[in-house]
Order: structure tokens, then sequence, then C-alpha cells
């Protein structure tokens, strides 16, 4: 029995893709998480990807967004510290950083420091604008050969128009930078390698 707690899965399909990318990284220490919910990924990522003496940096702001129903939120951050604690416990040499902030302002700290990350998971806020944002601001933080993750790539609901959907960012993206980068896994995310 785990002792985490989770109350949603969206990240349920993502491991059998994510275990193919593990060999294929730059290195195994650092990692960056735009969009923690609850930690269900940090704590994949920590579990699965990271090696001792690595860290990863989670940042959300636990407010949700437009596509949450009421509610959907609630005590969502609490679950996020309670299973970081659970998983310190169990790998005290891997270390997760948290900043409860918006992505523009703890990419910008992160941009001053000249923060590197092997993998970089952008999985925040689902509109266009903000996804586009997002990847620009995070792509100096990416090692070359490193990896990026954009999560719903293909997600579609009822009601939400292209603006409020990710794809047309990550097109964008991926065309603005396609002298950057290779793309390596198509589907309900988008993978890129960074090659300069």
């Amino acid at each position: 029995m785990s002792d985490y707690q989770y109350t949603k899965d969206w990240f349920a399909w993502a491991p059998k893709v994510w275990g193919q990318l593990i060999t294929h990284l730059p290195g195994r220490k650092t990692f960056l998480e735009i969009g923690s919910f609850e930690g269900r990924s940090t704590v994949w990522t920590v579990e699965n990807m990271m090696e001792d003496g690595g860290e990863i940096y989670c940042i959300d702001t636990w407010e949700g967004s437009e596509e949450h129903v009421k509610g959907e939120l609630d005590g969502a951050e609490d679950r996020f510290h309670q299973n970081i604690s659970v998983l310190r416990t169990k790998f005290p040499n891997r270390a997760v950083v948290s900043f409860k902030s918006t992505s523009v302002k703890a990419l910008a700290g992160l941009l001053t420091h000249n923060k590197q990350f092997d993998f970089i998971y952008i999985d925040g806020s689902h509109v266009a604008k903000d996804v586009l944002t997002d990847a620009c601001m995070a792509w100096p933080l990416l090692k070359k050969n490193g990896l990026m993750v954009f999560d719903d790539y293909l997600w579609k609901p009822q009601g939400f128009e292209t603006m409020q959907r990710p794809k047309i960012a990550v097109d964008a993206f991926v065309n603005m930078f396609e002298d950057e980068l290779i793309v390596t896994h198509v589907g309900y995310q988008l993978i890129v390698r960074k090659t300069k």
C-alpha cells in the first residue's frame, strides 16, 4: 500500500513513455517541473529518473485555472507537501525544491541564477500564451541534449477554443526553435531534445 495521497491520476500513462527517456538524458541530477498539483509526476521522477545527489524544482501556484471544476484543487497543495515528505523519507539523498509562485516569476529567478536542467516538464497553465511563455523562458535553462516534455499536447476538451489549449503554442515553439531541437515523441505529450 502506498503512503502517497492522490485524488487524481492524470499521469498514469506517462511512465511508459518517460521510462524510455531515462537513458537519453544528459544527466540524472537536475529536473524542473512547471505544474505539480499533488506531486504524482514529481514522485515518479524522483523515484525512477533521478540519481542520488539530484534535485527537482517544482513550480505551482496551487490556484488552478479555468479547466478545473470548483473544489478540484482543494487540499492539493497540502497533499503535494505530504507526498514530498513521504518521498524524502524514502530518498533522503534526492532533493525537492518547491516554489509557490507563477511560472514567470520562478523561471525569472532560475534564469538569474543560471540554473541548468537535464529534464524540463511543462504542465502548468493550458492557455496557449502561457505555455509559449513557459517554454521560451525554460529553454535557456535546458542543457544541450536535455529533454523538454510538453503535457496535454492533444488536450481538446469541449468548450475550449484553440487559444485555450497548449497545442498551438507547442507547435509555434517547435517551429521557432527548429534549428535548436529534434522532436523525439509526438502523442498526448510532445517531447523535444535540445541540440544546441
